[in-house]
């Protein structure tokens, strides 16, 4: 698995929320083994796709997991498609069966319109183009308070875990 995480994009974040919550998940050893982190890509349309799907190429993941803050969200959001103007391209993932026992998730038809929707669909459009057998999930982590992130830090890992375990069922 391969998880990405971007750096903050705006004067008043001293953090971004979703890389927040990866290290902790790390720090509580909640990430499954094996799994590659490529943290603080730029919130940049033309440089985050780049990197995330070089960093795809290279190690050719059962699974990428791009994970981006969402500040007016107040659940984990699974996204089901990229966008680009009138296109939408889904994820291949069962998204409801990821979601079971989770507590402040939810499935997302809109991955935005910044450069999260924009990395999501350039790499199922990647994914797509050359055929690879790889599944792609973007989350979006609304802000951390000491209240949501025992709950959000539950529930990515519940999903990464099941994530983990439909890789290993397709190989």
């Amino acid at each position: 698995m391969l998880l990405t995480t971007f750096a903050p994009w705006r004067a008043h974040q001293p953090s971004n929320a979703a890389d927040d919550l990866i290290v902790h998940l790390q720090q509580q050893r909640q990430i499954p083994s094996g799994t590659a982190i490529l943290r603080h890509i730029p919130v940049s349309f033309e440089l985050a796709p780049i990197r995330v799907i070089a960093k795809v190429a290279e190690l050719r993941p059962s699974v990428v997991v791009c994970c981006g803050m969402a500040e007016g969200r107040t659940h984990l959001n699974l996204e089901r498609y990229g966008k680009q103007e009138d296109r939408a391209v889904p994820t291949s993932l069962p998204l409801e069966a990821l979601m079971v026992g989770t507590h402040l998730t939810a499935i997302s038809d809109c991955a935005g319109t910044y450069v999260c929707n924009h990395l999501y669909y350039r790499v199922l459009g990647a994914i797509a183009q050359h055929r690879w057998p790889i599944q792609a999930l973007f989350v979006h982590i609304p802000p951390l308070t000491p209240a949501t992130r025992p709950i959000f830090a539950h529930d990515l890992t519940l999903i990464l875990k099941r994530l983990t375990l439909l890789a290993s069922r397709s190989e």
